[in-house]
């Protein structure tokens, strides 16, 4: 009787520690998907700082400014994800993975967040400033849930309705008081932050057949990667700004650029590993916190003011964007791993 006493007792430690384990994983998890959101609230601060330096101050063109904006920022993540990939030794399964139909749907997913999804945040920034463009683009899960349910027929439910109607409110509150200074284009800068809502979105939707077959880290690569090119040989040449994006390279404004695009890598690195560690839900609903990290950055590094509307509208789109992606209830509940 002993015997199976001390056996019982051996197993239930055994389970015990399997679940510590299991839990000490996924708090480590949680602070990788906080970390995507700090560190993509600072990207969209650190690119406002850099277009409003030289060359890009007195470019007649609304687009140019933004679009090399946004190839050199692709280009310093891109960057960043090669050598994290050379190095962990993943290098070779870029080539594999671009053989196959889940790779090819990463580049599709790409098209959207890149050309599309990134130019309209970076036009956002341009024209409506930082921590308005970056509140606005966190209704992307509103719309992503849409998407998913007219495309992938995934049923709505009630909370979720509930999470997407708080999005919209919110970035009704948001854009109802322009920020004081030279904001022009201040509601188009809004609809080009809308337009990045709906290209995050969709790569989202793209993901889900995608992503399942090919390694998180190399797809965030390929993601990168591609969306660099196609600006680099498509969008830059299309729009007149290859001069622009010659003359960049003799302004202190590239290395503001270029650390903007590792922030983005770092961002991407720390939502993929967050994604691995934690689950989707929990992940999502911190890296969607990056709104008010570009609120606290915008006020910290760039002196920005922070108006009731600006954090009241951010405050209600994060609250309904969690809602979206999760229920709350899972999302504190660390030991239901």
């Amino acid at each position: 009787m002993s015997v199976i006493n001390s056996t019982v007792e051996l197993r239930a430690k055994a389970q015990q520690k399997a679940l510590d384990l299991r839990v000490s994983h996924a708090k480590q998890g949680l602070v990788w998907a906080l970390g995507s959101g700090i560190t993509w609230g600072m990207n969209g601060i650190i690119l406002g700082i850099a277009l409003a330096m030289a060359p890009f101050v007195g470019v007649v063109s609304l687009y140019a400014a933004p679009l090399v904006g946004a190839t050199l920022n692709e280009g310093g993540g891109s960057l960043l994800l090669f050598f994290y990939n050379l190095f962990s030794g993943k290098f070779l399964e870029y080539g594999r993975t671009l053989r196959t139909k889940p790779g090819m749907l990463v580049c599709l997913g790409a098209l959207c967040a890149g050309p599309i999804a990134m130019s309209g945040y970076l036009v956002g920034i341009n024209m409506a400033g930082p921590m308005y463009t970056l509140a606005i683009t966190t209704a992307f899960p509103a719309v992503g849930a849409i998407f998913a349910a007219i495309f992938l027929k995934e049923k709505i439910m009630s909370r979720v309705w509930f999470g997407i109607i708080l999005t919209v409110v919110g970035a009704i509150v948001v854009g109802y008081a322009p920020p004081t200074g030279n904001f022009p284009h201040f509601y188009l800068g809004l609809i080009f932050a809308t337009l990045a809502t709906f290209g995050w979105a969709a790569e989202g939707v793209i993901a889900t057949y995608g992503m399942d077959m090919v390694d998180p880290e190399v797809s965030s690569g390929i993601r990168e990667a591609t969306s660099f090119v196609v600006y680099l040989v498509a969008i830059i040449p299309l729009f007149g700004a290859l001069s622009l994006f010659g003359r960049v390279f003799v302004h202190a404004s590239l290395w503001w650029l270029l650390l903007a695009g590792v922030i983005s890598g770092m961002s991407y690195l720390c939502y993929y590993k967050g994604l691995n560690m934690t689950g989707a839900a929990r992940t999502t609903g911190l890296n969607i916190t990056y709104a008010l990290w570009g609120v606290f950055f915008g006020w910290l590094i760039m002196h920005s003011p922070m108006t009731p509307t600006l954090i009241a509208g951010s405050v209600i789109i994060t609250l309904g964007a969690v809602l979206i992606v999760a229920n709350p209830k899972e999302l504190i509940n660390i030991r239901e791993v």
